[in-house]
């Protein structure tokens, strides 16, 4: 019996105006499944990560989640890094992964935090606690995020968003400004929280490498139709799909091929949409 898909993408488009960003994406994801993107600046990968969040909405088709309409808004089930650490400064390393719960609860004004929490805001520290232990940050509880690392940044950030225990994942290129030895530390972290949470995954990168190491399907954003009088008029498409099992990665030259087909439309001048 064939397992019904989690995420269900049905000629799914975006458009502002008569500006195409994205246009005719049908693709099926199932659960645990590690979607890396890659793609020219400007090709619509962060537009489409933004239409899984639920923070933009496709202008046709239709996006569903265990085939129901996937909610458009945020919600619990969806969890999202960025590359720039999306952590309050103000906040101790405990205390940021507790507002991840403080959201979760709906009310920014509700008691975690107050003097009457009792029992919920223990159960609240408790659950941070774990949440840091997974991410190697025990240690830092109380630190605040200018005491750390950019690594240790990334980390808490993980952890702010895994402390919901969402069912998807979404990386917006998480490890892009990160030293490559934090980077091969980060990808080690990602993949174990990955497999022991039975998260589903898309993030989009700039490194192919990067996508080979992580992923286990690959998708390459682009434009297979450009009109250079009308550079708007077409949107970018899911060209390739590509499974990462051991039979692709025993191609030397697939890896290469793929960079050789980024590489022209790597150098555009194109703002990143």
């Amino acid at each position: 019996m064939t397992q019904q898909p989690m995420i269900e993408i049905r000629n799914v488009w975006k458009e502002y105006g008569n500006n195409i960003v994205l246009e005719r994406l049908n693709k099926t994801v199932h659960q645990g499944e590690f979607i890396s993107i890659v793609g020219a600046s400007g090709c619509g990968k962060t537009t489409f990560l933004n239409l899984l969040l639920g923070t933009e909405q496709h202008s046709r088709g239709d996006i569903l989640l265990d085939g129901q309409p996937l909610r458009r808004e945020p919600g619990t089930e969806r969890g999202i890094v960025f590359q720039k650490y999306s952590v309050f400064p103000h906040l101790s390393a405990l205390e940021n992964v507790m507002i991840g719960l403080e959201f979760e609860s709906g009310s920014l004004t509700s008691k975690l935090f107050g003097r009457n929490a009792g029992q919920k805001k223990q159960q609240a520290r408790q659950k941070a606690r774990d949440m840091l232990a997974q991410v190697g940050l025990s240690h830092a509880e109380d630190q605040y995020p200018h005491q750390l690392s950019g690594g240790m940044r990334q980390r808490l950030s993980i952890a702010q968003s895994l402390v919901k225990q969402p069912r998807i994942l979404l990386l917006d290129e998480p490890f892009g400004a990160l030293d490559p030895g934090i980077r091969k530390d980060m990808h080690t972290l990602i993949r174990r929280l990955w497999q022991e949470q039975q998260l589903t995954v898309f993030m989009i990168t700039h490194d192919l490498s990067e996508g080979f190491h992580l992923g286990s399907r690959i998708w390459v954003f682009d434009q297979p139709r450009v009109d250079p009088q009308a550079p708007e008029r077409y949107g970018a498409q899911i060209t390739f799909d590509i499974p990462l099992d051991k039979q692709t990665l025993n191609q030397p030259d697939l890896l290469s091929s793929l960079n050789q087909t980024l590489q022209p439309t790597e150098s555009a001048t194109a703002g990143s949409v």
